[in-house]
């Protein structure tokens, strides 16, 4: 059952660029970068800039208190329609459930906003339901790692820009499911590309630094179809580039795929959608591992993970010997492969 007042991002930030607005905001969850789009929206968009100077406070959790940011939310605009009050890091504040009292009855003319970040307000409890009641209380979850190329795709459709699918990929792949990070790459991308242009692998590779033939990405492929030559390549240029391709972000991304190569070897169902599904991939990327488990029996694949483990700890300097990243690199690869 959906909740309450519950929003999507897009449909939030539609209704605040239409100027509908709400008494109370909690921003909450996981994922910071949806909550600080719509703060930084707020903040720079519902009051102009002579408004702002009299009308707009931002507080942060850790050095503020609830009675005190009550009394600012109690306020009335002076030569504006509103007033805004957004508590960044909320989270910080100590007794923020005091706030209830405030959000039953809240000014009109106030927008307190509540920047709740990394974890998520009880909704068991009173400020909670108060803010259903009487405002919005939106969810930023954290995207699986199969939906991120999706969101940046869509990140760039709405600038007037398009990707590759392996592009995408690469910035996955690179980056992780970090959007923030995302983001703040792909706004440094966009100035150096032509307006409109596709953005694909030798845009990435020459823009952000990912080499689209030396990465993560590519040597999955290559040990997936155990092509020692590509492999061997790979690593070799990781291991002349420790400081950009360091192991121990080498190995949970290996380790993360070869448990997908298990998973998929125990589906019942390996239809393209179904695989997709179940292993939280981007249906684009279904045939490599396909091709992997065809690489990699059973057997072989318990085995890899149980050396990824292994090699992980080395990296870590536990059991650690004389030999260096770049020659345990060397190492893994060599008995992933035979």
């Amino acid at each position: 059952m959906a909740e309450k007042n519950s929003i999507s991002f897009e449909n939030l930030l539609s209704n605040l660029k239409n100027q509908i607005y709400h008494p109370v905001y909690l921003l909450h969850g996981e994922e910071s970068y949806f909550i600080d789009a719509i703060s930084d929206f707020i903040e720079e968009h519902v009051l102009n800039d002579l408004e702002k100077e009299f009308n707009q406070t931002i507080a942060y959790g850790k050095d503020s208190n609830v009675l005190t940011l009550m009394s600012y939310a109690k306020r009335f605009p002076m030569m504006a329609n509103y007033q805004v009050l957004i508590v960044k890091e909320a989270q910080d504040l100590d007794k923020i459930e005091d706030f209830q009292a405030y959000v039953e009855k809240p000014l009109s003319s106030t927008i307190l906003v509540l920047c709740y970040k990394y974890g998520k307000l009880d909704k068991r409890k009173g400020l909670y339901k108060a803010i259903e009641k009487h405002g919005v209380a939106f969810e930023s979850a954290k995207l699986y790692d199969n939906k991120v190329p999706d969101w940046i795709h869509d990140y760039l459709k709405q600038r007037k820009y398009s990707i590759t699918q392996k592009a995408a990929a690469l910035l996955t792949e690179f980056l992780g499911a970090d959007l923030g990070k995302i983001a703040n790459e792909l706004q440094k991308l966009l100035i150096n590309i032509p307006a409109g242009a596709e953005i694909n692998e030798e845009y990435v590779e020459k823009n952000i630094g990912i080499s689209k033939d030396f990465n993560v990405f590519e040597l999955q492929k290559a040990l997936a179809r155990k092509d020692i030559l590509k492999s061997n390549q790979i690593i070799f240029y990781f291991a002349a580039n420790l400081k950009e391709n360091p192991l121990v972000k080498i190995i949970p991304i290996l380790f993360s795929y070869f448990s997908k190569v298990l998973m998929y070897h125990y589906l019942p169902d390996k239809s393209r959608n179904s695989v997709a599904a179940a292993l939280s991939v981007n249906p684009f990327f279904v045939t490599d591992y396909e091709q992997a488990a065809r690489s990699f029996p059973v057997g072989k694949t318990i085995a890899i993970i149980s050396y990824l483990r292994e090699y992980d700890l080395k990296a870590k300097g536990v059991d650690s010997t004389a030999v260096g990243d770049g020659e345990l690199m060397k190492e893994l690869i060599f008995k992933i492969l035979h």
